[in-house]
């Protein structure tokens, strides 16, 4: 017998027994109470803002300063009797109403051009040219255009809120287009897909997680541009929303009441990301797959 014939003996055969499951131990180890509750987000996110409400409140207490920096206690009693007793609430829904509309027409816009975009070279060439000349423009900038334009009023503040969401949300969904694989391409040319049909049924799904982000990117753009522009005509035509709510206070020294105006769209901007945007984040990308 060879060496390589002697080393190539096969071993022999031999049997385990089975052991019992409760001779192996401990399998899944029970999660405590604390573990249990954690597992949940907005267990966890409260946790942080209460975290976050108790160094403000320690801070503000500290340096005993209510012109300065009131107390969140301060702040929740402020923004309580502004809701009851003062024009809080009124002021919010003004901003939230032309908050939506600026947004809405923004997104509608930003959806033509990039469509075009992924429809034709001369759309993409338009699109990256705007996205270049416009982007990097502040929405604030082109306020003393809207006075000039639509007057003082609603269509400027939309006006605004529209160059805000509008780049933000067409960069986003471009860059989601054109990320998309060209092995989903070819599978939606392969189907017969074209135009319209071919955009929202291949690259918009594809692509949604770029879209959402940019939908949220453009959402927190409409509410700066809309607080600042809201600071600006409200000086001038004494009304508006939570702007103008903000800088009158301001004016009369009444600091609590500014943070509660504050406060309102911290609020406000936590409900949206909070409910709406999660909901569609969890019944979309977190549904297909797409998303942690």
């Amino acid at each position: 017998m060879s060496t390589l014939a002697r080393q190539l003996v096969p071993r022999p055969n031999y049997e385990r027994q089975l052991q019992s499951t409760a001779a192996i131990g401990e399998i899944k180890r029970p999660l405590t109470p604390f573990q249990k509750i954690a597992k949940f987000a907005v267990v966890r996110k409260t946790l942080i803002l209460v975290c976050l409400a108790l160094i403000w409140q320690v801070y503000a207490v500290s340096i005993d300063n209510e012109l300065m920096l009131p107390s969140f206690t301060s702040t929740l009693q402020a923004l309580w009797d502004a809701v009851v007793h003062g024009p809080l609430l009124q002021r919010a829904l003004y901003s939230f109403e032309i908050l939506v509309t600026g947004y809405a027409i923004g997104v509608l816009l930003a959806g033509v051009l990039v469509s075009a975009s992924v429809s034709t070279q001369l759309g993409n060439d338009l699109l990256s040219l705007l996205t270049a000349m416009f982007n990097p423009l502040p929405a604030i900038a082109l306020l003393p255009l809207a006075l000039l334009w639509f007057g003082i009023g609603p269509p400027s503040i939309i006006f605004v809120i529209v160059h805000s969401v509008l780049w933000a949300v067409a960069v986003n969904t471009h860059s989601g287009f054109r990320s998309v694989s060209e092995t989903t391409r070819m599978a939606g040319q392969s189907f017969g897909l074209k135009g319209l049909g071919y955009i929202f049924g291949i690259l918009v799904p594809a692509a949604f997680p770029s879209i959402l982000s940019g939908l949220k990117i453009g959402w927190a753009f409409a509410w700066r541009t809309l607080i600042a522009a809201e600071l600006v005509f409200g000086a001038t035509s004494r009304s508006g929303g939570l702007g103008w709510f903000i800088f009158e206070n301001r004016n009369s020294l009444e600091t609590p009441a500014v943070f509660a105006g504050l406060l309102t769209v911290i609020l406000l901007g936590l409900f949206v990301e909070g409910v709406v945007f999660s909901t569609i984040e969890r019944r979309s990308v977190r549904r297909w797959g797409m998303q942690r």
